[in-house]
């Protein structure tokens, strides 16, 4: 080769690698204005949280209040982790283990002796069981509180005729694989969610004690929870590894008994329609679900935009009460960051 070629391929290659470089930077998308938002709620939110954006597999935005609260911080979620809990429910539905349609008479006969006997799965994971939502009681075991949601909860509306956001479907619906497998449900959880999807910091507890507590009890970090939620946009694969079919992240997303009465339901979401486990807070014009969120209660916000096709995450850390709801405002600043525009 002469010195001449040489040379042009040695400038062709740092062409090549200036492009490379310089490509992110041109393509960077400006989220000056999410900052400000948090600047703005600042006293609300307090110095312990943090923010992700995740779009075509990376991360495109992190923020935090405080230098001892990170992504990687473990954090109480709260019903954030109702999103999970149907997602486990559907690796079972996937395997040919369970039916959505199942009673939940099938598993725990009890519930029909005490005329809960047309209660399915369905109903656990849209809160549509009738059963009467209480105070928590202290239990030794989520067996036993199951137990005591068939034995000592009144039905105050028939199954699937009105929506009644709580903790006990989806802790009905946690007993339930218990009983299928005679395994626990935080080491269902680990197994089939958690581990596979680099989930380190996530888990389930009950921090008053007693029994575990799958619909209030989950803990996570930013991280974890972007790695489900880039899971679900890829429609069921994380780091080319399937865990879900493509029909079971259908079905988590698709709208469930729309039409019923709303007796109870988070400030953020109200007016929403409920999938599995998420709120969908979009819609295309033709009824598909656009964006979904699983709000918890004390300010924690997971959300995917499938049409933008980015996930993200705001988590705050043992809020002392309810949140001002930042769901809609973060969501609008993140769109035109992000750009592109919805489904029609």
């Amino acid at each position: 080769m002469s010195y001449k070629v040489k040379t042009t391929c040695l400038q062709c290659g740092f062409l090549l690698a200036y492009l490379l470089f310089c490509r992110p930077v041109i393509a960077q998308s400006d989220f000056s204005a999410v900052d400000q938002l948090f600047k703005q709620n600042q006293k609300t939110l307090g110095n312990n949280f943090t923010a992700l954006v995740w779009k075509d597999g990376k991360i495109i935005y992190q923020k935090q209040g405080g230098m001892d609260f990170t992504p990687k911080t473990v954090a109480p979620i709260g019903n954030s982790g109702n999103w999970l809990i149907a997602a486990l429910v559907m690796t079972f539905v996937d395997e040919g283990k369970l039916s959505l349609d199942d009673r939940v008479t099938q598993y725990i006969p009890l519930f029909a002796k005490y005329s809960k006997s047309y209660i399915t799965i369905r109903h656990c994971l849209t809160n549509t069981t009738g059963i009467k939502a209480e105070g928590k009681t202290k239990f030794a075991s989520l067996e036993e509180e199951i137990n005591s949601y068939a034995s000592h909860r009144d039905i105050v509306s028939n199954p699937g005729t009105e929506f009644y956001y709580s903790y006990v479907g989806p802790n009905i619906a946690a007993r339930v694989l218990e009983v299928i497998t005679k395994k626990s449900f935080d080491r269902l959880i680990q197994e089939r969610i958690v581990r596979p999807l680099k989930m380190r910091g996530t888990s389930f507890s009950n921090e008053e004690g007693g029994a575990l507590n799958p619909a209030g009890g989950a803990r996570s970090t930013a991280n974890d929870y972007i790695n489900f939620l880039s899971m679900l946009l890829n429609k069921g694969v994380f780091e080319g590894k399937r865990i879900l079919s493509e029909k079971a992240v259908e079905e988590l997303e698709a709208s469930q008994f729309a039409q019923l009465p709303v007796k109870n339901a988070p400030k953020q979401v109200q007016g929403f329609h409920y999938s599995f486990g998420a709120f969908i807070t979009e819609s295309t014009a033709s009824g598909a679900a656009n964006v979904l969120a699983c709000p918890n209660l004390m300010g924690t916000i997971p959300y995917i935009d499938k049409c933008r096709n980015y996930a993200a995450i705001l988590i705050i850390d043992k809020p002392e009460e309810e949140k001002k709801p930042l769901f809609q405002s973060l969501k609008n600043l993140v769109d035109e960051a992000v750009g592109g525009s919805g489904c029609q």
